[in-house]
């Protein structure tokens, strides 16, 4: 699935990791309330962007990475019946380390 879709330039491909929808009182937590997720794994990314000088800028991000991005950033789209996201790299705040 991931094949048919290559993120341009500094771009990022990510796949948001759905949030626990029990409260820990036990209270089922409908969509409308639920928060976006924040925090999802890294599906593809692009070949960095250039410097004012032409010169290329790598990106940090590699696939399978777990990063932790803006709330309202990036673009949702729906692929194969999968939502998914593309950011900018630098709509990503943070990179989990193991």
């Amino acid at each position: 699935m991931v094949s048919k879709i290559q993120p341009l330039s500094d771009r990022v491909l990510v796949k948001p990791m759905a949030k626990e929808e029990i409260t820990k009182g036990g209270i089922v937590l409908p969509d409308t309330v639920k928060e976006k997720p924040q925090e999802g794994e890294v599906l593809a990314v692009g070949v960095g962007k250039r410097s004012e000088k032409g010169e290329h800028i790598p990106m940090e991000l590699k696939v399978g990475d777990i990063v932790l991005y803006a709330k309202y950033g990036g673009t949702e789209i729906k692929l194969d019946g999968e939502d998914l996201i593309i950011l900018r790299e630098n709509d990503i705040l943070a990179k989990k380390t193991k």
